[in-house]
């Protein structure tokens, strides 16, 4: 397995002198280790010494032939707990609202009719009692996706009642919290900007940041301002089709007799923009921070980013399932070259998060980005649509504004 990923490289690799490295002598170093390896991790360890050698991103080695160890399904509320000492109660600190449209991405408790608030407690799982050696976390181990039986005790009043949720995974539960902050992000972005700026997250360049990023866009493109948010962006392949609709200008509209105007291009972004960026926004999310620069669409705002973009595409496994990838398709641009594989792009304005802005619950990239845009969207001259008279194609006289011919009103 090992001189398969070897080959893999060398036959796959983007290009054929394998950027300088010279990988027999690589292969002649690392091959008289397999004879001391005594795990199968210790060959995942090999493999990735030998893939770093080519200094390249996207060089990955993982599954393959392991013993899989108990996994438990670990079920959630999607809440914020608070622990109260005095009376040993777990109180619901905050119910992850998310979408209430998608059961998938919001708190079962937010379920109508349930009628459970925040300070309520949960004194019950399915009959075990909640207390300070049982948290709620563990008494839903292996529940997730289950119906659960809680008994509730209200924040005030001593009146205890049962109800029975679905538990949902952490992993469903991330897609609540993920709604919930994208939503807390845009309505800090309405109230600072006084309702000036939109705002559109993209979580990644794949499927799911192509409909979160249209979502978005349709709702917030008219706004005289846009923030266009990619920290941490998984990155993807479809960032090119992202920056052909930012790209859009906007130079007519289209009027009917009773619809709004319409923007031509259609859906084209009213006025400025601001994009936010940092270190964890890699791969194509690197290459859409630095176009975005590149294109002049607004300033980058945040850290340098990840600075891997060297893309690879998964058609090769090696005999026990391993998945190596091999980097195939590495990114060129006209003012840095090469250069922003292993290094990013660097922002227009830097601003970090520090870790007391994350203790205090604050966010100095999203103020700047607010600043910023709220000032391009107070100096920008936007094309609005109010075109003037509208075109007469009717006979000679024309009549004035008090309905009276303005020939006859001559004699």
């Amino acid at each position: 397995m090992f001189a398969e990923a070897w080959r893999l490289q060398r036959e796959q690799f983007w290009t054929e002198d394998m950027s300088g490295v010279d990988w027999e002598s690589i292969y002649q170093r690392y091959a008289p280790l397999i004879e001391r390896v005594g795990s199968r991790s210790e060959l995942s360890d090999l493999i990735h010494e030998l893939q770093g050698e080519l200094g390249t991103s996207h060089a990955f080695e993982y599954g393959g032939e392991y013993r899989r160890g108990q996994y438990y399904r670990q079920g959630s509320l999607g809440v914020d707990w608070s622990y109260d000492p005095t009376t040993e109660r777990y109180r619901i600190g905050r119910i992850i609202v998310g979408d209430p449209s998608d059961e998938d991405a919001t708190s079962p408790l937010s379920e109508p009719g349930l009628g459970v608030a925040v300070g309520d407690a949960i004194i019950a799982v399915n009959g075990q009692r909640v207390g300070p050696r049982l948290s709620p976390q563990e008494l839903l181990v292996n529940q997730s996706g289950n119906a659960v039986n809680l008994i509730i005790e209200p924040a005030e009043g001593n009146t205890r009642r049962v109800v029975t949720v679905n538990a949902i995974s952490l992993a469903t539960e991330s897609a609540a919290r993920y709604r919930d902050w994208v939503d807390r992000n845009r309505r800090v972005v309405y109230e600072k900007s006084h309702g000036l700026v939109g705002y559109i997250h993209v979580p990644n360049m794949g499927p799911q940041g192509f409909a979160e990023f249209h979502r978005g866009f349709l709702a917030e493109y008219d706004y005289p301002a846009l923030i266009i948010d990619v920290r941490w962006n998984g990155g993807g392949n479809v960032s090119s089709l992202l920056l052909e609709k930012l790209s859009r200008r906007r130079i007519g509209y289209k009027f009917s007799r009773w619809g709004k105007p319409m923007p031509y291009p259609k859906e084209s972004p009213r006025g400025p923009m601001v994009s936010l960026t940092n270190e964890h926004a890699g791969s194509d999310g690197d290459i859409f921070s630095h176009s975005f620069k590149l294109l002049q669409l607004g300033p980058l705002i945040g850290t340098r980013t990840w600075g891997g973009v060297v893309g690879y595409t998964l058609n090769h496994q090696l005999v026990d399932g391993t998945t190596t990838t091999q980097p195939e398709f590495a990114n060129w641009f006209a003012d840095v070259g090469w250069d922003i594989e292993n290094y990013g792009t660097e922002p227009d304005i830097e601003v970090d998060i520090a870790p007391q802005d994350y203790m205090n619950d604050t966010d100095p990239q999203l103020e700047r980005a607010i600043i910023e845009a709220v000032r391009l969207a107070h100096e920008a001259k936007t094309l609005e649509p109010t075109p003037g008279k509208r075109p007469y194609r009717g006979w000679v006289n024309k009549p004035d504004e008090s309905g009276t011919d303005i020939e006859s009103a001559s004699q």
